[in-house]
């Protein structure tokens, strides 16, 4: 036998067990390939298991799929939010409402003066 016969000879052992070890560690991690259980009542659990297990998966991926639904759960997010926003501006709007009757010559000022620098800028900006 040539070194390069020997070389994939033993190239084919090593991948044989590592196809071995990885069909191993799949049977272990999900029991596919185990004996099943002789006991018939016990066999009638794994199965109802089974079914429960397949059951929430289905109503996983079914709400995964159900866009339209999970659209309306974002729009509704979403209001909620801007409810939220409403009521802030409005309780703002009030105290502000509120300062102003409590203290209407410095909002007129600050406002004429305001009102004055732009007067000024755009006859600035004329020249």
């Amino acid at each position: 036998m040539t070194p390069r016969e020997k070389e994939a000879k033993e190239q084919e052992k090593a991948a044989q067990q590592a196809g071995d070890q990885a069909a191993q560690a799949v049977k272990d991690e999900t029991g596919v390939g185990e004996k099943p259980p002789s006991d018939p009542e016990q066999l009638r659990e794994e199965i109802a298991e089974n079914r429960e297990e397949l059951g929430e998966t289905v109503e996983a991926l079914a709400e995964k799929a159900d866009v339209k639904a999970q659209l309306q759960e974002q729009v509704d997010e979403r209001k909620e939010q801007l409810r939220g926003a409403q009521e802030q501006a409005k309780t703002k709007v009030g105290e502000t409402t509120e300062q102003a009757k409590q203290r209407p010559v410095p909002i007129a000022a600050a406002a004429a003066a305001i009102l004055g620098g732009l007067i000024l800028l755009r006859l600035i900006r004329r020249r």
